[in-house]
């Protein structure tokens, strides 16, 4: 290795964790002894596990942390993760969130939900590209990282803090897939923490997660999926109609990717009053959150990473527009808009 060049790697990694002991004691310094914090976020495993860490870094530093999440959780992988890592969280509706003296967003940012906007953080982490500058006491947030996950193993660290095997576990399938298993991104520090939190995770339980995946009803959607699919020049498209939950729109989005010769796969969906559209790509000269943000963005949050992205639209802006609410207007509308 050139001498030089290894000085200048190691200088800056030193110079990276000054940044990082100074964000962890930053962000500590805004809690008290007498505080009762909130951690919000939108389900899915890296946000879960980010919460996770969280509350870990608050243990006896605040007198109690509870961790809400908004929407619902039905990807069995998902239920899997909580059950079997016992998860402690409850849906946003069930408690008060003004009752906490403090409030924590993970994994995602205010107008990433309708109900995230209602609300004044003290502290925002996240690896989503920033869509505002945020007026918050704290914001950490770094759209070049490949999960949350990786941010909050870096606090973690330097705070001294080892995690226990149930949070290992979380944190490293959180980097599993937020990367694609590295696949869909991905930079120098998520593989560093990855390698770290690794000695830390139950494999067994990690596999009984990533196992549970599909009910037999969600074949059916799969069936419709294989139907409906339409191949134009940009990639691969299909129109799944309505269905209990958006997240099939990933999976069958992700199964695409699969597909020998195919760049770009797109399902959109109509679940609870909204229009989603899910992109995904093999993230070679391509941006699919540049995509869904061009494409959507005026009617919608729209937004991603350079190989994954979702738009999310409420039906009544489409009436608004003169888009009508059948399959057939809203896949002529999805096409129109990605200029499939």
């Amino acid at each position: 290795m050139n001498i030089r060049k290894a000085g200048s790697n190691l200088k800056k990694a030193r110079g990276q964790a000054k940044v990082t002991q100074k964000r962890v004691q930053t962000f500590l310094k805004l809690f008290g002894h007498d505080d009762n914090v909130l951690i919000l976020i939108c389900p899915d495993p890296d946000s879960m596990a980010s919460a996770l860490a969280v509350k870990r870094l608050l243990w006896n530093r605040v007198r109690k942390t509870s961790i809400a999440y908004t929407g619902k959780i039905q990807r069995l992988e998902n239920q899997a993760m909580i059950d079997l890592l016992k998860i402690p969280m409850v849906e946003i509706s069930k408690l008060d969130p003004e009752s906490f003296t403090h409030r924590v967003l993970v994994d995602s940012q205010p107008d990433h939900s309708e109900i995230l906007k209602d609300f004044e953080y003290d502290a925002i982490i996240d690896h989503h590209p920033k869509t505002k500058n945020w007026d918050a006491p704290y914001v950490d947030i770094r759209p070049e990282y490949g999960a949350t996950a990786t941010i909050l193993i870096e606090y973690l660290r330097k705070a001294g803090i080892k995690p226990s095997m149930n949070l290992g576990t979380a944190l490293l399938y959180a980097i599993k897939t937020d990367t694609a298993n590295f696949e869909r991104g991905g930079i120098q520090e998520d593989v560093r923490e990855f390698r770290y939190v690794f000695q830390y995770a139950n494999m067994n339980l990690l596999r009984k997660i990533e196992k549970a995946e599909l009910t037999p009803s969600d074949l059916g959607y799969f069936e419709t999926a294989l139907a409906n699919r339409s191949l134009t020049k940009k990639g691969l498209f299909t129109h799944l109609g309505k269905v209990p939950n958006s997240d099939i729109c990933v999976q069958v989005a992700d199964f695409f990717t699969r597909v020998h010769g195919i760049g770009w796969s797109f399902v959109s969906c109509v679940s609870e009053g909204e229009l989603n559209v899910v992109i995904r790509n093999d993230g070679y000269r391509k941006d699919a959150g540049k995509l869904a943000n061009s494409a959507f963005g005026d009617l919608g949050s729209a937004g991603g990473h350079r190989g994954a992205a979702r738009a999310k639209i409420p039906l009544e802006i489409l009436r608004e527009k003169g888009v009508k609410g059948d399959a057939a207007s809203l896949e002529d509308f999805v096409k129109k808009r990605l200029k499939l």
